[in-house]
C-alpha cells in the first residue's frame, strides 16, 4: 500500500476544486456582496460571515465521527464525499441568488441561513476528504507527494475560482453578476465532487480499525495528543491570516490600487507563483525535513506582507513582486501541515488500534474553518474602525482612514498571524 499511481493521486486531488472554490470565493466576495449590494454595515457583515462558520466548528467533529462510523460499516468514506459535495454545489448557487425581499435585514437573514446549510454540506464533504490521505498510503514521502498534488490542484482551483468569480461580478455587475457567479462556481464545485468520487474508486484503503467507542476517549486522545494540538494551532492562526488577506483583495483593488479590475490580476499574481513553485516544496521537505520547509515558507510569506505594508507608495510592479512572494510562501504553508497531519494520524491509530482519521479530520477542519471565518469578520471590524462607508453603490468615495484600514488588513494583520506559526512550531514535538 506504500505507493499510489499517478491516476490515483490525480483522482484524489480533483477534490481540491470543491475545497478551493468554497474556501476561496466566500472569503473573497461574500463581505463586499453584503456591504456593497445590500448596504450591510461592515462589522455586521463580518458577523454574518462568521456565524455559519462558527456552527461548522461545532458540527465538523460530529461529521468526522459519522464518517469514521460509515468507514467501519461500509469500508468507504466516498458516500459522504458525494452527498456533501453535491449539496455544496446547489446551495452555493442559492447563496448568491439575492432574493431581493425589499429589506436589507431580510436579505441578510437569507444569506445567514443559506450559508449555514451550505457550510454544513461542506463539512460533510471536507472531513472525509481530509481523512483519506492517512488511509490511501502508509508512506511518509508518498503522503508529501499526494499532498503536493492536492495543493497543486488547490492552487489551480483557487486561480480559476478566485480569478473567474471577480471577473464575472465585475463584468456583469450588480446583483446579476453575483447570481451568475454563484451558478458558475457551483458547477466548478460539482466537477470537483464527481471527480474525486470517481477518481478514488480504485484507490486502496488501509487497515479498517474499529471505530472509537466514546467521545470521552476521543477527548482524552486530543488532550494528550500534543503534536496534533500544536500543529492545529499553527494551521489555525495561519488560516486566519490568509483569510484576512483574501477578504481584503476586493477592497485593496478598488481603493488602494485604484482599479476594481485589478482584483483578478492580484489573485493571479498571488496564486500563479504558488502553482509554479508547488513542486519545489516537497523536494525541500525531503531534503531538510517537513518542519524546516514549513518554517521557510512561513518566512517567505512574512517578508512579502512586510513589503505590502508600503503598497500605497510602491510602484504597481514592485507591489506585485511582493504579491508573488506571498504566493510562494502560501504554497509551502499549505503543503507542509497537510503532509504532516496524516503521519500524526497514522501513528496515533497504530498506538490506539482504533480509527482516528475521520474525527481528527473533523477537529482539524473545525480549526481551519474557524480561522477562515474569523478572517472576514476581523477585516469587517477593521473597515468599521476605519470609517468605511457601506452602500449599494460601488462608486462611493471612502475616507483616508478607511483606505489605511484596508492596507493594514491586506498586509500587516496577515503577516503577523502567519509569522506566529514559527514560535508555535518551536513549541511542538513534531518529528
Amino acid at each position: 500500500m506504500a505507493g499510489l499511481r499517478a491516476s490515483q493521486r490525480f483522482g484524489y486531488s480533483l477534490g481540491s476544486f470543491t475545497t478551493g472554490a468554497f474556501g476561496t470565493v466566500p472569503g473573497l466576495l461574500l463581505l463586499p456582496y453584503l456591504t456593497d449590494t445590500m448596504a450591510v454595515p461592515g462589522a455586521v457583515a463580518g458577523v454574518i460571515v462568521l456565524v455559519p462558520k462558527a456552527w461548522d466548528v461545532v458540527f465538523n467533529p460530529f461529521a468526522g465521527r459519522l464518517s469514521d462510523a460509515d468507514l467501519a460499516r461500509t469500508g468507504s468514506r466516498r458516500r459522504f464525499l458525494l452527498l456533501g459535495g453535491v449539496g455544496v454545489a446547489i446551495l452555493f448557487a442559492a447563496l448568491f441568488a439575492h432574493p431581493g425581499f425589499g429589506s436589507t435585514w431580510a436579505d441578510a437573514a437569507y444569506v445567514v441561513v443559506l450559508f449555514i446549510v451550505c457550510a454544513t454540506a461542506y463539512g460533510i464533504f471536507q472531513v472525509p476528504f481530509n481523512a483519506l490521505p492517512a488511509e490511501l498510503t502508509d508512506s511518509y514521502d508518498e503522503r508529501t507527494r499526494l499532498t503536493s498534488w492536492r495543493i497543486g490542484f488547490l492552487a489551480i482551483a483557487i486561480l480559476i475560482s478566485g480569478g473567474v468569480a471577480p471577473a464575472i461580478t465585475e463584468g456583469i455587475g450588480g446583483v446579476a453578476g453575483y447570481r451568475v457567479m454563484g451558478v458558475v462556481i457551483g458547477l466548478v464545485i460539482l466537477v470537483g465532487t464527481i471527480g474525486v468520487r470517481l477518481g478514488t474508486r480504485t484507490a486502496p484503503v488501509g487497515n479498517l480499525r474499529p471505530n472509537s467507542p466514546s467521545w470521552r476517549e476521543l477527548l482524552a486522545t486530543m488532550k494528550g495528543w500534543r503534536p496534533f494540538r500544536w500543529l492545529l494551532g499553527v494551521y489555525f492562526v495561519q488560516s486566519l491570516g490568509i483569510a484576512v488577506l483574501l477578504a481584503g483583495v476586493n477592497y485593496a483593488a478598488r481603493y488602494v490600487f485604484g482599479d476594481a479590475g485589478l482584483q483578478t490580476f492580484l489573485f493571479v499574481g498571488f496564486v500563479g507563483p504558488a502553482l509554479v513553485t508547488m513542486p519545489l516544496w516537497p523536494r525541500l521537505g525531503a531534503r531538510w525535513g517537513k518542519l524546516w520547509g514549513f518554517r521557510f515558507a512561513t518566512l517567505c510569506f512574512g517578508v512579502a506582507c512586510a513589503g505590502l505594508c508600503a503598497t500605497q507608495v510602491l510602484p504597481l510592479a514592485v507591489a506585485f513582486v511582493f504579491v508573488a512572494l506571498a504566493g510562494v510562501g502560501y504554497a509551502g504553508i499549505q503543503v507542509f501541515p497537510l503532509a504532516i497531519l496524516p503521519d500524526l494520524i497514522d501513528a496515533e491509530e497504530k498506538r490506539t488500534g482504533e480509527t482516528r482519521a475521520g474525527v481528527t479530520a473533523g477537529v482539524w477542519t473545525a480549526g481551519e474553518t474557524l480561522g477562515l471565518a474569523l478572517g472576514p469578520g476581523l477585516f469587517g471590524l477593521l473597515l468599521t474602525i476605519g470609517g468605511y462607508v457601506s452602500s449599494k453603490d460601488f462608486t462611493v468615495a471612502q475616507p483616508g482612514s478607511a483606505v489605511t484600514a484596508i492596507v493594514v488588513g491586506f498586509s500587516v494583520i496577515p503577516g503577523i498571524f502567519v509569522l506566529l506559526g514559527i514560535p508555535l512550531l518551536r513549541k511542538s514535538v513534531l518529528q
